[in-house]
């Protein structure tokens, strides 16, 4: 399926201490491994949000096919760097597969199943009954109008009348905002142990 793609690696991992972005997973930087599960998937533009550590998460990604937009607004929450994706895609008509940096667990699998569904549907991983997030399949239009969004809110908001279908992925719910869950994900072998 034809589609563009959007990594949010904007975030200042205040609760965590350290970058999330930074933390190693097989000896890659988290920004960087995910972000070549999004390019596995063959997007026409992978557009990189950056914001907190912006440059030592630039400095990660510099050989690879993609396109960095920084967010000076980052510290405001999700919804600048929607827009700021939204502002770099816009005029493109395609669905836009959006990922995070705080998923150890993601796959390319998961990845694909997002993108093998009906293009005119939004589509949500759900990591368990009322628990919905990213990654997300969104159409250019959801996308467009992240104009209406504004701190930490995502896109929930936007399809109430148009409800997302859901694709199953209990393993997503585990993801790295303290230095416990950093803990666990170190000793159930996600993350690099640090040196």
């Amino acid at each position: 399926m034809s589609h563009n793609a959007v990594l949010l690696a904007a975030g200042g991992s205040r609760r965590l201490g350290q970058p999330k972005q930074l933390l190693l997973k097989h000896r890659v930087p988290l920004v960087r491994y995910i972000a070549d599960l999004l390019l596995q998937t063959r997007p026409n533009r992978l557009i990189i949000v950056t914001g907190g550590s912006a440059e030592a998460v630039e400095t990660t990604l510099t050989d690879l096919p993609i396109d960095i937009c920084r967010n000076p607004d980052w510290e405001t929450g999700l919804a600048s760097s929607l827009q700021v994706a939204a502002q770099a895609l816009r005029g493109h008509p395609e669905p836009i597969l959006i990922a995070g940096t705080d998923q150890p667990c993601l796959t390319l699998v998961h990845l694909k199943q997002l993108l093998a569904n009906d293009a005119r549907n939004n589509i949500v991983s759900q990591y368990r009954p009322g628990a919905l997030g990213i990654p997300v399949r969104l159409t250019a239009d959801t996308l467009a109008k992240a104009s209406e969004l504004q701190g930490d809110k995502g896109f929930r908001d936007l399809w109430k009348n148009n409800p997302p279908l859901k694709i199953t992925a209990p393993e997503l719910l585990d993801d790295l905002d303290t230095p416990e869950q950093l803990t666990e994900a170190i000793r159930a072998g996600w993350i690099d142990q640090p040196t």
